[in-house]
């Protein structure tokens, strides 16, 4: 956080679930849940390459800047070239990654880091906080990995997990699994800042 600026630098990581169409919500609801503390907000957006499928389906925002896996290999060229993945992390007051899918939360849960996003996250520095969202089914929510690959993310690594919701699902089943709601998530990421 810059505190001259009163500003923070928020990072969203977007995975392959369905409520990476809620996307523009949470950006709004950031930035009012900020502004409310007398904030201010730079939003950076970093999606997989499943997210951005879902991302193609909604309208386009001036509010962040999107990063994808094409510009951590397009942007380097020689040694001395800036490094997006570490680039970003540098940038970060927080992150939040939501939706997590089931896919990025084993990765993130054993180390993997073969795409911009886990690649960040590898890099995390801890003293910055990692918000979580799971977005998936509810039996691949309770599975028994999903439990241990939480129980992971949390103790071992930290990250505050905001737990999903029970409702509808996109898929037609009802049951828990759906992303916490956008307001929520943007209260808990704003309550680790304090007011000027």
């Amino acid at each position: 956080m810059d505190p001259a600026s009163n500003s923070v630098n928020v990072l969203i990581g977007l995975t392959g679930s369905v409520a990476t169409i809620k996307l523009n919500d949470l950006v709004s609801d950031l930035n009012h849940a900020f502004s409310k503390k007398g904030l201010r907000i730079s939003i950076r957006v970093v999606a997989t390459k499943a997210a951005l499928f879902f991302l193609d389906t909604i309208p386009k925002s001036t509010e962040y800047e999107l990063y994808s896996d094409a510009i951590e290999w397009s942007s380097w060229h020689k040694k001395g070239d800036p490094v997006i993945h570490i680039e970003l992390r540098k940038w970060a007051d927080i992150m939040l990654v939501a939706p997590l899918d089931a896919n990025t939360l084993a990765k993130l849960a054993a180390g993997l880091c073969d795409n911009l996003l886990t690649s960040t996250l590898r890099a995390w520095d801890f003293s910055n906080p990692v918000l979580v969202c799971p977005a998936m089914n509810t039996f691949m929510y309770t599975h028994k990995l999903t439990a241990i690959h939480l129980l992971t993310c949390s103790d071992l690594l930290g990250y505050h997990i905001i737990q999903p919701s029970s409702k509808l699902l996109a898929c037609g089943d009802i049951g828990i699994g759906a992303m916490a709601p956008t307001p929520d998530i943007a209260t808990k990421a704003a309550s680790f800042f304090p007011a000027p």
